[in-house]
């Protein structure tokens, strides 16, 4: 078909007899591109205006489908165009190189074909896992195994079909890689225990991205970030970002907080022994309080008891769940009820103890304090010198008042 129209406009122009073949070659090249440009623009408005318009109904699969084609129908008008045009000068040249211009349209044709269906795949993710546009949203880790699983197939099919296309045999091809993949699976086996350990979570799903994990046999605690099917991204509550094999969940214990229904309280609390006739009243009333609380959960388990005769105390089992989940809030209702705890045993005049102990001692035996003793001697010491040197200062004014004496009397004999 496009080598008639082609003949016809080529001896139209000729007949003329005004331009070479390599002008009329042009012009015609030119016509093809330019009108290959001006029909992309244009369906390229169209299918922009018809995605607007259907933005506004309630169907979601058109807007997808519209989104994800737009861009790949304006490429294949292109590849079609510049196909046309190529047509066009290995009809005026005998080149080798536009020899290939049927194959090139094949491989150009299935990449738009993947590209469009990649686009597709994204929008439908988009849509499922969007709490805006679906009233039960899917869960984000599952719905985006399925699509990189979809990928795979995309990205694989269209590979053997190019291969196809190129002149190989697909049988071949397929022996050819059953024979590799025996030695590729024993030289990568921790590659594909690896990408098998990502299947395993992606089909089991004890986490998914967002949730909080721990594992009590290995040092691993944070945030996860990304799923992949190598590695799996945690985030530690430091900020730092944790890369852990995922052929390390299949053989670890991994606890997830981040699905638990309540947050538990648990404490153990002692009074002194002098409170003892107050500790029922005490564990009455710390009971009712925990019962009338507005975010501690009736529901769940709720202990309050004396527990304990112990040391120096006597020991109060408080045990209860509150409603929140959160980590911020949840310490901030455990404040609030250790302070309540702590009016409640003020209220019967009553302390927290801390460690204390009594020494009995059988009657006639005192104990004394070695360091008032030392005190006390250093005080009597003290004393005995101020006295000894008050008796030395008195000895030496008699002493100076006698020799004073004895030289008036010495004068008066002599005078």
């Amino acid at each position: 078909m496009i080598g008639n129209i082609l003949r016809v406009v080529n001896d139209w122009i000729e007949h003329f007899g005004m331009l070479t073949e390599g002008w009329r070659a042009g012009i015609l090249i030119f016509a093809v591109v330019l009108s290959t440009a001006v029909l992309a623009f244009i369906v390229s408005r169209v299918v922009l205006y018809l995605e607007n318009k259907f933005s506004h109904t309630k169907n979601l699969w058109d807007d997808a489908v519209l989104h994800a084609c737009r861009r790949p129908l304006v490429a294949f008008i292109w590849l079609q165009g510049v196909y046309w045009a190529a047509e066009i000068a290995h009809h005026f040249s005998d080149a080798e190189v536009f020899t290939a211009n049927e194959t090139v349209l094949k491989i150009g044709f299935m990449w738009v074909i993947v590209w469009a269906l990649f686009g597709l795949v994204k929008q439908v993710e988009k849509i499922l896992v969007s709490p805006v546009k679906m009233r039960k949203p899917m869960d984000f880790t599952t719905v985006n195994a399925i699509s990189k699983l979809l990928r795979a197939v995309i990205i694989i099919t269209a590979v053997l079909t190019a291969l196809q296309t190129l002149g190989f045999s697909i049988s071949g091809v397929l022996a050819f890689g059953g024979v590799g993949g025996i030695a590729v699976g024993f030289a990568a086996k921790d590659l594909l225990a690896n990408f098998f350990g990502g299947f395993i979570i992606h089909l089991d799903r004890p986490f998914k991205v967002g949730d909080w994990i721990r594992s009590p046999d290995r040092n691993i605690e944070g945030t996860v970030e990304h799923i992949g099917w190598r590695l799996t991204t945690i985030r530690t509550f430091d900020k730092r970002p944790l890369y852990v094999p995922n052929a390390a969940f299949t053989v670890i214990a991994v606890e997830n907080p981040s699905r638990m229904t309540n947050r538990r309280i648990s404490e153990t609390i002692g009074i002194r022994y002098a409170d003892v006739q107050s500790m029922k009243t005490i564990v009455d009333e710390i009971r009712d309080m925990l019962k009338n609380h507005d975010e501690i959960d009736a529901n769940q388990t709720l202990i309050v008891n004396f527990l304990a005769f112990n040391d120096s105390t006597l020991d109060i089992m408080i045990y209860t769940f509150t409603k929140t989940t959160d980590w911020v809030r949840y310490h901030g209702i455990k404040e609030d009820v250790l302070l309540k705890i702590s009016d409640i045993i003020e209220g019967h005049d009553a302390e927290v103890a801390f460690p204390t102990r009594t020494l009995h001692l059988p009657d006639g035996v005192s104990v004394s304090n070695p360091d008032a003793k030392e005190k006390g001697d250093k005080r009597d010491d003290q004393a005995a010198r101020k006295k000894s040197d008050y008796r030395e200062n008195q000895g030496e004014a008699h002493a100076r008042d006698d020799d004073s004496n004895s030289s008036d009397g010495g004068d008066a004999d002599g005078d």
